[in-house]
């Protein structure tokens, strides 16, 4: 198995439609117009010495390697720079040529070190190979050069010599064998959009510096790793790579932390790891990455990992490690004797969106086949359940309505309740390039995250609205594009129901949804609103991006149909660059829906009550299926207490540290009789386990993901299971021991099953996804190529429906004992409840949960920045270090959730979505005051994790 080659055209493509004819060396090539000669050449198959280009940035042509001869032109050209001409001659081989290319090489090599059997880039230094494509058999000026190579001079110190910089923990910057290409800087700028890196001083003097001369790791570098990709030489270099060394067999695979879904290069020596790269052909990413994805998998190999099943009793007494079939028998006789004991009905399952398609399919199907009830639910509901019904509403589907490079073709782009730059990371540097680009941007949010204002980025708007108050905002949006006659009627008459639209309109016509009455209780100044209005009814292409700002409220369902609404009435549906867009939290949140995750759902988004869609699982799987919906897990928990459920399967989800209301979660695991933990690690809802299934990461398993976009992507096993089974062999197994014939010897034949019940996945197989790379939903006979965009002729559902959102403010209330609110979020470095990133060197970037909170705020309460703070709420109370900022308004403070040691959700409620149960993490009302340490919830808290985590050691046999 090789390593996966991808070939380096040295600039990027040209997107336009009109061809041109040029010969180069004697060939005749056609190419669009707008592409560089260096491009068209190596579509010819001729490589022409290259250094500053590569086709992941724009032509730079500094390098003076890439110069052709053009017949009828003076000079010598860049290729890189140089558009090809109808009618062009080049000419890329000549004796001119080749002097000029060693003379190039000798300066290069002058000032760099010769090291190379000893360096991390042997055999992989593009300076290295050109000096060989060049021909240079020797430096007519020597080895020194102006000498940025040595410490010392003759003995004497250099002051042009720097150290590496080794403060990055995952990779190195060395000066000495730099060459000033500047393609990090350019790719820092370009790909990344941070502006992190630059070349300080002239000439020889010349030299890449982070920030403002600082180390990598105290600048505003973010550590996606374009630079390292970028760079030609081990300038810059993956630290696992100087450890390990080259890699010699390469595996592609998806990412397994947000929902964009990137493609990697898992680069490998054996079964071990040596770096992940993105790959160019991942049509989510594009070739970037992010520093958890490029970096941050570490995990999969931490000493905290449990690779051997274990049981207890109680959860007070310490684990005993046991064989696979132990634990497997053990599972099925208390599953067994609890159904028999207190009903059928009282156990259930929770599947995972950090889990594949395939694996999630199989713990629904073991609850409905196997536990014969519909007690099924996922985390996917307790982040993102309002997208599928308000979306399901409107247009007829659950999901978003464009692919991710849709966003090249927006001219206004709109983000409510989302944080890409942090939560999505690689969309959010497309996103950015996009808004350099003259694209306009509005940003709807309480704070005020980097993409209101970053380099050579700023929103044109900025609505910084009260927490709870997204539906009376988007109202009042719908009322000036209505009352303004800012709405497209043609679209409307010809995709949407015209009698709806005219209730609607009369509806957030009235005066009391004005930007003017809204301003009092969403905190919008009246005139920023209709300057939204304007700007994204009339701005052009306008595309609408959310996340779970939106969704984790009382109104979750009501702002996402308001979103529709919004969609609907400026036409901004069903064509590139438009489109509403829900970004997912995790990697595979909208397959975990789509695979049937939810209590009154099958596969496909079919309610269990339809007699036609039971009828097909029914003569598959041999069973009878309830029509009636199951549990959610709040009710499963709240029937735990009461005494009605006592076991539960939870497969790669931690509902202890991730749901609301932290005390009533452990109220509900506690009272239970059996609940049976399938992870990685030992997290906080094991404290409550009786038995522990060891998991495989996601480098140890075959399957699928499906991203925010709807793309179905290959997830390909790289290494043999540490624990010794992928994760749906563990499910298979377990079902085997409940007397179910499961018997598939691959994922790819539960994907075949998928496909053979589901509509929307009729025509997807692995054969298919290793053809085509990807394929977004619905791929069918209708659409066999796949759906990059939803509702291009018309909506799903038929016509568009438009439906009223008024604004019912959320019951969870500030007053005198809780006058500040609480909201939430993510931030880069970490991911979700953090159990995978804390176990990553991306702790150098976040070690712990801070509260954001303003000055005015902070004052009055006698806080200083980094004080202890005592954080509470009427549900509960926690400690943490506060961070004074103005990113948050007066009275409003923001936290992350990603450390257990603060278990923000100590302080969250029980509120929730009204339709969806979908809970309200975004508006909890709280106080501040200051703190000498942790709570007794705390410190009763660590005590109880302690205790729960003691492992017997296995008694080793006596010689």
């Amino acid at each position: 198995m090789p390593l996966v080659h991808e070939t380096d055209y040295g600039t990027p493509a040209s997107t336009s439609e009109t061809m041109v004819t040029l010969t180069i060396d004697g060939n005749q090539v056609t190419v669009p117009e707008g592409t560089s000669i260096m491009r068209a050449s190596m579509d010819a198959g001729i490589e022409i010495p290259k250094l500053c280009a590569t086709d992941m940035i724009d032509a730079f042509g500094s390098c003076r390697l890439c110069l052709v001869e053009i017949q009828g032109r003076a000079g010598l050209p860049a290729s890189c720079t140089t558009p090809v001409a109808p009618g062009m001659v080049v000419s890329t081989q000549t004796n001119r040529l080749k002097d000029v290319r060693k003379g190039v090489m000798e300066l290069y090599i002058s000032d760099h070190p010769l090291d190379c059997l000893t360096c991390a880039a042997n055999g992989d230094c593009e300076l290295q190979d050109m000096a060989g494509a060049v021909g240079l058999r020797d430096v007519r000026y020597g080895y020194e050069g102006d000498n940025h190579i040595k410490a010392r001079n003759n003995g004497d110190l250099n002051l042009k010599w720097e150290p590496k910089d080794e403060s990055n923990p995952y990779f190195t910057f060395d000066p000495a064998k730099c060459i000033v290409c500047s393609r990090c800087v350019r790719a820092c700028e370009e790909v990344q959009g941070t502006f992190a890196l630059t070349i300080e001083g002239r000439g020889f003097d010349s030299r890449v510096s982070a920030g403002m001369h600082e180390d990598f790791v105290s600048s505003e570098c973010v550590s996606c790793g374009a630079c390292v990709q970028a760079c030609p030489t081990a300038t810059l270099t993956e630290k696992s790579v100087i450890e390990i060394g080259q890699p010699e067999h390469s595996v592609v695979t998806t990412c397994a932390y947000c929902g964009v879904g990137c493609s990697f290069k898992a680069e490998m020596r054996g079964e071990e790891l040596v770096r992940m790269v993105p790959w160019k052909d991942g049509q989510a990413n594009r070739g970037h990455s992010c520093v958890k994805g490029r970096f941050a998998y570490g995990y999969s190999s931490h000493t905290d990992r449990i690779l051997n099943p274990m049981v207890r009793e109680k959860i007070t007494d310490p684990w005993r490690e046991v064989s696979w079939d132990e634990a497997f028998a053990h599972v099925a006789s208390e599953f067994r004797r609890i159904q028999y004991q207190y009903g059928r009905d009282s156990v259930g399952g929770i599947t995972s969106s950090r889990c594949t398609n395939e694996e999630t399919y199989l713990v629904q199907k073991l609850v409905r086949a196997g536990f014969r009830n519909n007690n099924v639910d996922t985390c996917a509901r307790v982040c993102h359940s309002p997208t599928g019904y308000g979306l399901g509403q409107a247009f007829g589907t659950s999901a978003g309505t464009q692919n991710f490079d849709s966003v090249e073709q927006s001219d206004v782009v709109v983000i409510i309740g989302a944080n890409p730059t942090d939560g999505h990371p690689v969309f959010g540097s497309r996103l950015k390039k996009r808004l350099r680009q003259g694209a306009k941007l509005i940003v709807i949010d309480p704070r005020r995250t980097d993409i209101v204002r970053s380099p050579h980025v700023e929103a044109s708007y900025h609505l910084p609205l009260k927490p709870g108050t997204n539906v009376a905002i988007l109202t009042s949006l719908a009322h000036v594009i209505v009352t303004e006659g800012l709405f497209d009627e043609t679209f409307i008459r010809e995709r949407c129901d015209w009698s709806e639209f005219e209730d609607w309109a009369s509806f957030v016509g009235e005066p009391h949804h004005s930007p003017e009455a809204s301003e009092k209780f969403t905190g919008v100044p009246a005139d920023l609103v209709r300057g939204a209005a304007r700007l994204y009814a009339k701005g052009g292409n306008g595309a609408i991006y959310y996340g779970l700002g939106v969704t984790e409220h009382s109104q979750g369902s009501t702002t996402v149909m308001a979103i529709a609404n919004l969609a609907m009435v400026t036409g901004n549906i069903g064509r590139p660059g438009v489109g509403v867009n829900p970004l997912r939290g995790q990697n595979n949140v909208q397959g975990s829906c789509d695979m049937g995750s939810f209590p009154h759902e099958l596969p496909g988004y079919r309610h269990v009550a339809d007699d036609a869609t039971r009828d097909i699982f029914e003569k598959l799987w041999g069973v009878k299926i309830s029509n009636e919906p199951g549990l959610r897990i709040p009710n499963m928990l709240d029937a735990a207490v009461d005494g009605t459920f006592k076991a539960l399967y939870v497969q790669g989800e931690d509902i202890l540290q991730s749901d609301p209301d932290t005390k009533h979660v452990a109220a509900g695991l506690a009272a239970m009789e059996c609940v049976v933990v399938h992870d990685l690690f030992l997290n906080e809802t094991a404290n409550y386990a009786h038995v522990f299934l060891p998991g495989s990461s996601f480098l140890e398993k075959d399957g699928t993901f499906t991203n925010a976009e709807r793309r179905i992507n290959r997830v390909r096993k790289v290494m043999s299971p540490r624990n010794g089974y992928a994760d749906w062999e563990v499910t298979q197994k377990m079902a085997q021991a409940m007397g179910l014939g499961w018997n598939y010897t691959h994922p790819s034949e539960i994907m075949d099953e998928i496909a053979a019940t589901t509509p929307s996945f009729a025509l997807v197989s692995y054969d298919y996804l290793e053809k085509v790379g990807s394929v977004q939903w619905p791929c069918n006979e209708a659409h066999p190529e796949g759906s990059p965009i939803m509702h291009v002729d018309g909506f799903v559902r038929g016509k568009g429906k438009f439906i009223r959102t008024e604004y019912v403010a959320t019951d969870e209330r500030t007053g005198p004992r809780f006058p500040l609110l609480l909201t939430t979020g993510r931030i880069l470095s970490q991911y979700n409840v953090g159990a995978q990133t804390r176990r990553t060197e991306n702790v150098v970037w976040h070690p712990e949960d801070r509260l954001e909170i303003h000055a005015h705020d902070a004052e009055q309460r006698g806080i200083r920045d980094g004080d202890w703070i005592k954080l509470m709420s009427r549900s509960g109370d926690t400690t943490l270090r506060a961070l004074i900022t103005d990113r948050v308004a007066p009275g409003v403070v923001y936290t992350t959730f990603h450390h257990p040691d603060t278990q923000a959700n100590v302080i969250t409620t029980d509120f929730s979505d009204w339709a969806t149960n979908c809970p309200e993490y975004k508006v909890t009302a709280v106080q501040v005051s200051p703190s000498n340490g942790p709570t007794d919830w705390q410190r009763d808290y660590d005590e109880q994790a302690r205790q729960s985590r003691r492992i017997v050691s296995k008694l080793e046999p006596a010689e």
